[in-house]
């Protein structure tokens, strides 16, 4: 893998405008109070304040880059070392955070580069920046200098043998870093760079990844990587599972699947099943597909903004089932939708043994490289974000019970449902669309009538215009469509305030009167 030349480098340093800062810099609630709790800690091997009015702390990226070769930690800038807010000169925010994402950014300040995004909290008046730096699969240095991470701080590792040990374990911790020197571009899928792009431009349009081709991303995104103690190179288990073609997946893991099942009638077996063995990036939608086939939805008013509880929930979920999972191990992992709850369980490197709480817990990641993927794609906010996301959402969502996570050899999620609202859609739907409206309707309109009614199975009195946004079209095709579904799908209530049901010839046909 050839290296970035020098203006390519320079071009990467400078991508990230102020509107890459923009993207990073607001968090609110939850986030502000593990902050807080934080802030009451003393200094230790995952913690660290540093003063820093309007500059950078000389020392920062030895401590950043200890961390990543240790266990991960917080560091707070603006923060005194017995944990006192001093705060960060706001005329200057804007700078630091830039010159942070540049920096991790940058083989020649942080090799292999880590690309980290700060975030900046309002603290009693005054600015805080809190950097979060995960565990890597990688060896890291700054200034040629490799650092590792204690109680009493940041410490150089120069002896041959001291870096031959934290290489070693990464190597047996962290096996998404395997290498398979026989790996070549031509066994990725390349219809998925251009969704890869699309997916960070989305999330944010000044990233500097959208300034390289294909490979420069592999590497630097840590897919591609050089182990110093063997001389061995290449592309690693990560970059198969993200990008890699099916058949080459298979080859290197035959055992990888997601078992996505429901068990809400038959429960010895199962009501729909969906087996997935395609790469993670694909993996994602179909699974976060199946869980909007199957769960209920509610809007929540976060702020002014109405946001889906089902997405913003199971995205999480979905996304830790994935990017926490010990790929090297044969156990299968499962997405169970019973009636009641969902379950999720999935090979565990464990970190610790029994429940999580969430109001004091280390997030560690158990694949660096895929969750920092994943955090690009916009997939994933930050380390630890699907634990308090989902713990802060739930009563709202399933009006009882709580989500539990539980750490050990398989690691297990229970997420209560409303009560009696898990959905078994089989064919039922399908072929009374079929058998209703005429054969001179296209596939396309069929499958989007379909689409219609398992919504309203789930959500009973949808308006047009949130049928069109869950189906893609206009409200003037959704009621187009309602034309034709009349013997299924009636309007009920005033044009301005009511909305769809299933009639009662639809409920019958699904058994759900």
């Amino acid at each position: 893998m050839s290296e970035l030349n020098y203006w390519e480098k320079e071009l990467l340093i400078n991508l990230c405008t102020s509107e890459c800062v923009s993207s990073v810099q607001v968090k609110i609630g939850m986030n502000t109070e593990r902050i807080k709790r934080l802030l009451k800690q003393k200094e230790n091997i995952h913690l660290e304040f540093k003063e820093a009015i309007t500059a950078l702390p000389d020392n920062l990226f030895e401590t950043i880059c200890a961390m990543l070769n240790r266990d991960g930690g917080d560091i707070l800038l603006g923060v005194d070392d017995n944990g006192s807010v001093l705060g960060v000169d706001e005329n200057v925010v804007s700078k630091m955070v830039t010159d942070l994402v540049n920096l991790s950014n940058n083989p020649q300040k942080l090799d292999p580069p880590f690309i980290l995004f700060p975030q900046v909290y309002d603290i009693n008046g005054r600015k805080v920046i809190h950097i979060q730096v995960p565990a890597s699969s990688q060896v890291h240095k700054t200034g040629k200098i490799i650092y590792d991470r204690s109680n009493d701080g940041d410490f150089k590792v120069e002896q041959p043998h001291r870096i031959a040990e934290i290489a070693n374990r990464k190597r047996n911790h962290y096996t998404e870093g395997i290498i398979y020197p026989a790996l070549r571009m031509e066994d990725f899928k390349q219809e998925l760079f251009p969704k890869v792009r699309n997916l960070i431009r989305s999330n944010n349009p000044a990233h500097p990844w959208l300034a390289l081709d294909d490979r420069q991303m592999m590497e630097i995104s840590g897919l591609w990587k050089k182990d110093y103690l063997s001389g061995q190179e290449g592309f690693t288990l990560a970059a198969a599972l993200l990008l890699g073609k099916d058949e080459v997946i298979q080859q290197i893991i035959p055992h990888y699947k997601i078992d996505a099942l429901v068990r809400i009638n038959n429960t010895d077996r199962y009501d729909d099943r969906l087996y997935i063995q395609t790469n993670l990036i694909e993996a994602y939608e179909l699974l976060m597909d199946f869980v909007n086939r199957h769960l209920p939805d509610k809007f929540y008013l976060q702020g002014d903004q109405r946001i889906s509880l089902r997405t913003t929930i199971f995205r999480e979920i979905a996304a830790n089932l994935i990017i926490h999972r010990e790929y090297t191990n044969a156990a299968p992992a499962t997405f169970v939708i019973y009636a009641d709850r969902v379950e999720t369980e999935n090979a565990n490197n464990p970190h610790g043994e029994g429940p999580i709480d969430p109001t004091n817990f280390v997030p560690f990641p158990k694949n660096p490289l895929i969750a920092k993927f994943f955090i690009q794609l916009g997939r994933v906010e930050e380390l630890g974000s699907g634990i308090l996301t989902t713990t802060r959402l739930m009563k709202e969502y399933a009006g009882k019970g709580k989500a539990v996570f539980i750490e050990g050899g398989t690691f297990k999620t229970i997420i209560p449902l409303p009560d009696g609202k898990a959905i078994v859609i089989d064919d039922t739907v399908s072929d009374t669309v079929s058998d209703t409206v005429s054969d001179t309707v296209s596939d396309t309109v069929k499958q989007r009538m379909v689409k219609v009614i398992q919504e309203l199975v789930k959500q009973p009195g949808l308006k047009s215009k949130d049928l069109a946004k869950l189906t893609g079209v206009s409200e003037v095709s959704v009621r187009r469509d309602m034309q034709k579904l009349t013997q299924l799908v009636e309007f009920k209530g005033a044009p301005k305030t009511g909305g769809y049901f299933l009639t009662d010839y639809m409920l019958l046909k699904l058994d759900k009167k």
